[in-house]
This record gives structure tokens, sequence and C-alpha cells, in this order.
């Protein structure tokens, strides 16, 4: 009997030592979880006290250097408007390279201008007479003071200026690349010997960066363009056509450099 009461003694007094343990062991758990929710409670305070206040969102940097234009996106229509003196080309250009490969058809609705993209699509308003017509860039040009546009023949005839040979038009981009993206540059004289263009650009070189020659075949000969600047506005070609102007004494043409 002494051996079967002794688990039963041992299970009583390990009873009675649990009961003593888990009396003081429930307020210890439920003073840490007190502890714990305590904490909490802080560790929340804490983080809206000290959560930042809005700040707007980054603004992109602006880029270095001018965007392609792909990424300026197409003309709009309306958005460029341009009047002045249109003038018209046709027989001895017929069949020639335009400046932009184009075999020039003088029966095509087709027209030069010197800082408009290749492929813009201009309607042509002869202010005259109020006829319009709508012309594609694919060449360059007029390079005469104080005209904006070179139609071809077809294009003239349907605003009726061929007669006349120039005509005040308003011009309008319908469709096409944006004209404000590219590269533009003033040209500043137009020589039949390429000695004579080098010599410019020499004594312009000194005092401009940027000075190039580009050779041009035309009817009347092949001529070497001298140009200075190299600009992602034509706002600033201008301002440094103003100045050419004004202290080299040069007839100037802001031209858009075509790569």
């Amino acid at each position: 009997m002494r051996h079967s009461a002794l688990p039963g003694d041992f299970r009583g007094h390990v009873t009675r030592r649990s009961q003593r343990r888990g009396a003081s062991f429930f307020p210890l758990v439920i003073a840490i979880m007190i502890s714990l929710l305590a904490t909490a409670g802080c560790a929340n305070r804490t983080s809206t006290a000290r959560a930042p206040a809005s700040v707007p969102s980054p603004q992109p940097s602006p880029p270095s250097g001018p965007p392609p234009a792909v990424e300026r996106g197409p003309a709009v229509p309306g958005e460029y408007v341009e009047e002045g003196v249109a003038s018209w080309y046709g027989a001895p250009f017929h069949g020639r390279r335009t400046s932009n490969g184009e075999k020039y058809d003088m029966r095509e609705m087709t027209a030069a201008h010197r800082t408009l993209p290749f492929g813009a699509v201009v309607r042509v308003t002869n202010l005259r007479n109020g006829k319009q017509t709508e012309v594609r860039i694919n060449d360059r040009g007029p390079f005469v003071a104080n005209r904006v546009i070179d139609l071809s023949e077809a294009a003239a005839q349907a605003i009726e200026m061929v007669g006349p040979g120039t005509a005040p038009v308003r011009l309008e981009i319908i469709s096409g690349p944006n004209p404000k993206a590219g590269f533009f540059g003033v040209q500043v004289g137009a020589f039949l010997s390429p000695a004579n263009a080098d010599r410019l650009k020499a004594d312009l070189g000194g005092r401009y960066s940027t000075v190039s020659v580009v050779r041009f075949e035309s009817p009347n000969g092949t001529f070497y363009r001298v140009r200075v600047g190299h600009f992602s506005s034509e706002d600033a070609a201008r301002q440094l056509a103003v100045q050419l102007h004004s202290t080299e004494q040069f007839t100037t043409f802001v031209v858009r450099l075509d790569e």
C-alpha cells in the first residue's frame, strides 16, 4: 500500500506545486500582456506623431539636351501660323533632287520651306483672293529675302499666283512632325567657289562656334552654303541671325539643319 500510495502522494505534491505556480503564472501573463499592449499603443502614437507632412511628388528633371522629335509628338493643327510672301518654282527644277532626296515634280502639291520639317502638310491661303491649297514640305528654300515658301507650279496654279509670280499668303500646319523639334542654324552666304566659302568659314570660326559649309546642287550650278550655329530652338537661331545681320552686315536666313 505504501508503494501504491507514493505515486498518489507524488501526484498530489505535483498538483499542489502546479497550483501554486499557476496562481503566480497567470498574473505574470496578464502583466506581460498589459505591458505589450501599452508598448504597442506607444509605438502607434510614436509612428503617428513622427509621420512627415505630405510632400509633393518629385518632378522629373528636365533633359540636358533637346528631346527627340518622336518624344515631342506630332504637329498640332492650327498651332503654327505664318504670313509672308510666297513664290513658286517649276521647269528648271523639274526632275531634280529635292532636299529630302525625292525627285521634284512640279505637277505635285509640294513646297520648299526653310525651317518646317519634311513631311509637314501645310494649308496655304492666298490673301489676295482667299483661295487655298495644301502642300507637303519636301524641299528647302526660298533663299530670297522676304519670302516664306516656294510652291510647286501645281500648287501655285491652285491659288492663282502663277501669273503674278508671288502673293501674300498665310501658312497653317495641318499635320506632320512637330515644327519645334529639331536643330536650327543661320545661313550667312552661298558661293559658287568653295574657296570663298572656306575663307568665310575660317573668318567666322574665330568669333562664332559651329560654322559649317554645306554643298548644294542647283540648276544654276553647285553652291557652297555657309552656316553658323547649331540650336535646338528656332528662336535662339533667330536671335543669332539678328546679331549676325547687325554686326556682320550679312543677309541671314534661319534654316533647319537636316541631318
